[in-house]
């Protein structure tokens, strides 16, 4: 669904999102802003799968399939983020070098993403579901002054959107 804005209406107070599947209702316009308070800090995964740029591109691969996730933060020694490191990553490492009729391998560094989209971890919910539609991440590196803190997820945000709707749901 393409996003396209909000609408307000000042009768019953509600906010519509507007998309090219149409205009959906959405929570109220209090509840809107209530929910931009709540902070990337507060669902941020914090205990991260992370590699280094030294790290071969099998041990990612392994990695990857071991603990089921689609890419990782890289750091260097002082836990400073130097980029993230995904399965497409992978794939075009081997690609590259099977098309070169090369010994498949190679290094993390080799092959990551350097120039990376990150946040900090007093970011909205919403600024960071912005990014995640206009940008088509699937997770954004959280960091404080270029230190990895913690990541935020897709699935993070819309956890995030239940907790807030359904606080009194029990």
């Amino acid at each position: 669904m393409s996003f396209f804005g909000y609408v307000i209406d000042s009768a019953d107070e509600k906010v519509m999102v507007i998309s090219r599947l149409g205009v959906f209702n959405a929570l109220p316009c209090e509840e809107t802003l209530m929910l931009k308070s709540v902070k990337v800090a507060d669902y941020m995964t914090r205990q991260l799968i992370t590699f280094h740029a030294d790290t071969s591109l099998f041990d990612a691969i392994k990695t990857f399939s071991e603990h089921q996730v689609s890419g990782a933060p890289v750091i260097d020694r002082a836990g400073m983020l130097v980029g993230v490191m995904s399965e497409v990553d992978c794939l075009r490492g081997i690609l590259d070098k099977t098309y070169h009729e090369e010994e498949v391998g190679g290094t993390v560094g080799e092959f990551m993403t350097s120039k990376v989209d990150t946040i900090g971890a007093n970011t909205d919910i919403i600024a960071v579901a912005e990014q995640f539609i206009h940008r088509g991440r699937r997770r954004i590196p959280v960091v404080e002054e270029g230190k990895l803190v913690g990541q935020v997820s897709r699935k993070d945000i819309l956890r995030a959107v239940n907790d807030f709707i359904c606080k009194d749901c029990n």
